[in-house]
């Protein structure tokens, strides 16, 4: 049985959860809701809504874990990602609500919305500047700017296995920083 006082491997993790083990759900929430609820809680200002957006992040998560594929990244990533279209989702939704998030957050890059808060209101900015320039310029396009991984490394004219090892450490280095 899985507890949340132990570290699993993430390889063990992602096969009991895609087991449907009660006890791989609960160690999943016990050890990244708080990096997860930070991260909506920039987006969604509105701390009920960031509420809701965590429960909804965390039943997508739960529902589509059989599509959660391990050679495309990190689990956490991918969770990441779910979170952050869910809490893009409700801005969306809600446009009355957060007209002034949607005008100074959602732009369109090259043809694709994107979601990009304000400085102000993120600390991981700060954060990714310590980072060596190459790895930062691929966190910046993937996860600020809604690059693939594939487009960004296209667009840096490297090969796509270089821009995944440099973001794979970006995270790692990100990682650090916060208590997952």
């Amino acid at each position: 049985m899985i507890t949340s006082k132990i570290k699993i491997p993430e390889e063990e993790l992602v096969a009991s959860l895609k087991r449907n083990e009660r006890a791989a759900f609960d160690y999943l929430y016990d050890n990244y809701s708080a990096a997860l609820y930070g991260l909506i809680s920039k987006i969604i200002k509105v701390e009920e809504d960031a509420e809701n957006v965590m429960q909804d992040s965390f039943i997508k998560i739960w529902r589509k874990i059989g599509d959660y594929d391990p050679s495309k990244g990190r689990l956490f990533t991918w969770m990441v990602n779910i979170a952050r279209n869910t809490s893009i989702d409700l801005i969306r939704k809600n446009k009355n609500v957060y007209k002034e998030d949607i005008d100074t957050s959602i732009t369109k890059v090259d043809g694709m919305m994107s979601f990009q808060p304000e400085t102000s209101t993120i600390d991981l900015r700060d954060l990714m500047e310590n980072l060596k320039p190459e790895r930062r310029e691929l966190l910046e396009l993937v996860y600020l700017q809604g690059y693939t991984q594939e487009d960004a490394a296209e667009h840096l004219k490297i090969p796509l296995g270089t821009a995944k090892s440099r973001i794979r450490t970006a995270l790692q280095d990100l990682k650090s920083y916060f208590a997952i």
